[in-house]
């Protein structure tokens, strides 16, 4: 297949790329093929158009054992085939290529029904999820963020020390939440604004990188922290996921997931930046979450700019420790540990 279009990516994934487009589609030629730069996914994303038709073609670009291809194609799979990820045209993990419907994107901030009507559909559409038979098994997420933070620590990015805290206060958060691997479900892992798309009538996940089986309120504490910000506004969510109110116990579960959560997003952040530095970073500064999302909206900053993703790794680093002072994790971590010892 000769295509000027393919010019456009990189040369040792030209092949591959011509490759799924001629699975997906047989002779039809592409009219089209941009990439989409936006984002922090570790892959090449294209808008491919075929017959007038847009698709999202996704070419890999690593492979580890937090990002394994085959796990993910297989979550990724089992999504669109429930109709929670948008449906595929074509994916082989081996190759690293998937090809998917591109589905028109509105903001989330502009649902019809509201943020309440906004969180009682996402926390629909996670128990769905959650329903779907089990994602592939990794390790258990305290361990996994254990491993990552350990690793950073040793990077010799940062001065020494400087990192003690975050390590105390994983292993307080450790102690208190009960790991318990037969209550495991599918679980997206990352889910971010920038991976939940509205298309005018219904929303969808998309980005299945760090997909694996996880404990339940994982993927409601990402939402949470981007999006239901107060408890009012978390009951919403975990209403719509529960069926029922949630109780005082569930409650305080959830303010010690969202810690786990924003020391993965920082570990992550960080493990895939550059600050630009040669020398150990000893400055703990950052500017606050809410600082930061309005310069991503304002659009000052680019988390495609892996400068730009070390800043919000510290961001989040600096939320997690600011969070293991509040008032409302104390008395969480007693209520979670109590019920562990019931």
């Amino acid at each position: 297949m000769t295509n000027p279009f393919f010019d456009s990516i990189p040369e040792d994934r030209r092949d591959i790329a011509r490759s799924g487009i001629s699975a997906a589609f047989g002779r039809a030629q592409p009219t089209g093929l941009e990439q989409i730069t936006h984002g922090a996914s570790g892959a090449l994303i294209y808008r491919l158009e075929v017959a007038g038709r847009p698709y999202l073609l996704r070419l890999e670009t690593k492979q580890d054992s937090l990002h394994d291809r085959a796990r993910g194609y297989a979550c990724m799979q089992t999504a669109a085939e429930t109709g929670i990820a948008p449906p595929l045209h074509f994916a082989d993990s081996s190759a690293g290529v998937a090809i998917m419907d591109l589905l028109p994107s509105q903001s989330l901030f502009e649902y019809p029904t509201g943020r309440d009507g906004l969180l009682r559909d996402l926390g629909a559409l996670v128990a769905r999820l959650q329903a779907t038979p089990t994602f592939p098994a990794v390790a258990d997420y305290p361990a996994i963020i254990g491993g990552m933070l350990d690793k950073l620590s040793k990077s010799r990015r940062f001065m020494p020390g400087l990192l003690n805290p975050h390590q105390e206060g994983l292993k307080r958060l450790t102690q208190a939440y009960a790991w318990d691997k037969t209550k495991t479900v599918s679980s997206h892992n990352d889910l971010n604004p920038g991976n939940i798309i509205f298309d005018g009538k219904r929303l969808w996940f998309v980005d299945w990188e760090v997909a694996f089986r996880n404990d339940p309120l994982i993927d409601l504490a990402n939402l949470s922290n981007y999006l239901a910000p107060t408890p009012a506004l978390q009951d919403v969510l975990l209403q719509s996921w529960l069926g029922r109110e949630p109780d005082h116990a569930l409650r305080a579960r959830l303010v010690l997931a969202r810690q786990f959560v924003r020391l993965a997003y920082a570990c992550l952040m960080l493990s895939i930046s550059d600050s630009g530095s040669t020398k150990p970073d000893g400055d703990p500064s950052a500017p606050s979450l809410t600082e930061f999302h309005t310069l991503l909206a304002q659009g000052r900053v680019k988390l495609s700019a892996p400068e730009s993703l070390y800043v919000y790794g510290k961001v989040y680093l600096s939320e997690f420790l600011a969070n293991l002072s509040a008032p409302d994790f104390e008395e969480a971590l007693a209520i979670t540990q109590q019920g562990s010892r019931l």
